[in-house]
């Protein structure tokens, strides 16, 4: 029970932790076009994301994956600015025929994503034999961390636009349009070559 509850935490706090805020970033871009009663799909959005983020982090400490750092590294912050150039291309839709299009980002993201984690997954399960369950443990705790962070986002859209009238258009191209910024810098800040 020590072990589920160590593991746990640590994917809880992978999420939660506000220095390594990439993640929430993506989870805001991801999330921004869609409405509190879409909550359902939003779950299968974050569900995608899990499963790609848990699978390169598996393949990572089985030892079939190794990537350059650096370019992972980089690769993060692209994926949150691509998300939020499409949401502010789209926005006037928002997420009206986008499902697939972001369940296939969610999940090859998730891959991108779970990349940048794995060595240090790998230096916090050591040399255990015993991998999977420390990775479906781990992975339990970015879910429910990521529905907390969703809930707060999906809760703080359904405020702006039920109570103070904010248009949703308008919504969703200010907020991509400040996680962009941040994820610009960010690229900028880890360019790898």
């Amino acid at each position: 029970m020590n072990d589920f509850i160590f593991y746990f935490k640590m994917g809880l706090f992978h999420v939660l932790d506000l220095k390594a805020y990439d993640h929430i970033l993506f989870l805001i871009v991801l999330v921004v076009v869609y409405l509190f009663k879409q909550w359902k799909k939003v779950l299968w959005l974050i569900t995608f994301f899990t499963i790609g983020h848990s699978l390169t982090l598996g393949l990572s400490a089985y030892g079939v994956l190794n990537i350059n750092v650096n370019l992972v590294e980089f690769l993060i912050p692209l994926t949150i600015f691509i998300t939020g150039v499409i949401n502010v291309l789209t926005a006037k839709k928002a997420s009206v025929g986008k499902e697939n299009l972001n369940l296939f980002l969610a999940l090859f993201f998730g891959l991108i994503h779970g990349l940048g984690f794995s060595n240090y997954f790998k230096i916090m399960i050591g040399r255990k034999s015993e991998k999977l369950m420390p990775l479906l443990e781990f992975a339990l705790g970015v879910e429910v961390a990521q529905i907390i962070i969703v809930l707060v986002i999906l809760l703080i859209g359904a405020l702006l636009q039920g109570i103070l009238g904010v248009n949703r258009r308008d919504w969703i191209i200010v907020t991509s349009s400040i996680v962009i910024g941040f994820a610009a810098q960010m690229m900028i800040n880890r360019i790898f070559w």
